[in-house]
């Protein structure tokens, strides 16, 4: 189904060792739709739902699709991503923001309320792959290594396996031999690349300063997919939320459960910024 209701202004930004693709949508206090990994597609129909009260800002992710870097070999850690959202922010002059961030994007809406709580409102971090919260970090450490060690030895179906293993995601075979496709478009396969070699370490390694995230004036939401149960990013939200003494909120759906049904993850979302 397409959402494209609003139009779409897409330009670059040129930041410190990058020049990062956006988009903008809609009129009214800014929301920021963001994932790491995931790039601006992913969000692209909430977007436009979003966009009907919001005006809606997505990005690709430094090192990601359209986001080129000058050095590809260079890491893109939470701070780094951080700083390219308040560059954003500053360059839209629309702020202070409510911020979703997904996965690895939730890590940096982390960082961002963290290092600019002044720039967000509100920051909805979205399943957290903060694996050293967890008491068997170690061990989620090693698996990592694992898996980014099996996908550089040139096998990428056994590296999406570990990792879906090591998360406790379920899909079918074909499911994930299509992830591994070598027919894949080029950009994606340069992505899931970029992703194992510099993303992922940094994301998962990442610990969040729990006392400044605490004292902050910026509103921290932690979520979770009502059906991620067991899985692990679950129980690393459960974990963040318990440090900062909140508790989580629900959302529809599993792990990317705004990219699969929009139409249904939107309202929670609206209830969410709604709240003061």
């Amino acid at each position: 189904m397409n959402h494209e209701t609003a139009p779409v202004t897409v330009d670059t930004l040129r930041v410190p060792g990058a020049q990062l693709h956006y988009e903008v949508r809609g009129q009214g206090p800014l929301a920021v739709l963001v994932g790491a990994p995931m790039d601006a597609r992913a969000f692209a129909p909430l977007a436009a739902l979003l966009a009907a009260d919001h005006t809606v800002l997505t990005t690709d992710p430094r090192g990601i699709n359209r986001s080129r870097v000058d050095d590809p070999d260079q890491d893109s850690t939470p701070e780094m991503r951080a700083d390219d959202l308040a560059r954003l922010l500053t360059h839209l002059d629309a702020g202070p923001a409510a911020v979703l961030g997904s996965s690895g994007g939730a890590v940096s809406a982390l960082a961002l309320a963290q290092a600019h709580p002044e720039l967000v409102r509100t920051a909805v971090a979205h399943e957290p792959p903060l694996t050293e919260l967890l008491d068997d970090r170690d061990q989620l450490r090693a698996g990592t290594e694992d898996m980014i060690e099996t996908y550089l030895a040139g096998d990428g179906l056994g590296a999406w396996k570990k990792f879906l293993a090591q998360a406790n995601i379920f899909l079918p075979d074909e499911v994930v031999e299509q992830m591994a496709a070598a027919d894949r478009d080029p950009q994606d396969i340069a992505d899931e690349r970029f992703q194992y070699m510099h993303m992922l370490r940094p994301t998962t390694r990442w610990r969040p300063d729990i006392a400044a995230l605490r004292s902050a004036p910026t509103r921290i939401v932690i979520g979770i997919g009502e059906e991620s149960g067991d899985q692990l990013c679950e129980r690393t939200s459960k974990a963040l939320a318990a440090e900062l003494g909140i508790e989580p909120t629900m959302f529809p759906g599993g792990h990317i459960g705004f990219a699969e049904d929009p139409e249904t993850f939107l309202p929670r979302l609206r209830a969410v910024l709604g709240e003061s």
